[in-house]
């Protein structure tokens, strides 16, 4: 049993190497050499598909970066599995895309919105996942 100053002593030790680690991993992880978001390519055309992929409410059905819905595909690297032209194609088709019985909107979209969501997706894609990739959900997963 320990006494109140060796209690005392044991706290404000723990703490104060909790509070150390604690630092010590902010300041790695906030070290330039760390960062693995790929923002310094980030242009007009990514932000244009970004702001289609939230006004379309893409995240109801898919997900990307594991967030979003399980409904339908996984995009985080979808340019990589299916390709810009078949992305390309889907979107501005005027048939609702069914693959597998699971229906997508035709959402008609103009050659330049089009470019615009595989700019998204190709920028998405070039952030460094550390294996994430490899873990998704097996109703998210296409076929190649």
């Amino acid at each position: 049993m320990l006494s109140k100053s060796q209690a005392r002593a044991f706290f404000l030790g723990g703490t104060m190497v909790t509070f150390l680690i604690f630092i010590g991993l902010t300041i790695y992880s906030l070290a330039p050499g760390n960062d693995q978001t790929n923002h310094e390519l980030i242009t007009d055309q990514v932000i244009k598909g970004k702001h289609l992929w939230e006004t379309n409410n893409c995240m109801g059905c898919h997900s990307i970066l594991g967030e979003g819905g399980y409904y339908a595909p996984e995009l985080t690297k979808v340019v990589e599995r299916r390709g810009a032209p078949l992305i390309k194609a889907i979107l501005q088709s005027p048939v609702p895309w069914a693959p597998n019985g699971r229906k997508m909107v035709a959402y008609e979209m103009t050659d330049e919105e089009a470019e615009a969501m595989v700019a998204y997706f190709n920028w998405i894609g070039g952030i460094d996942l550390n294996g994430f990739d490899r873990i998704v959900s097996p109703l998210a997963k296409d076929k190649k």
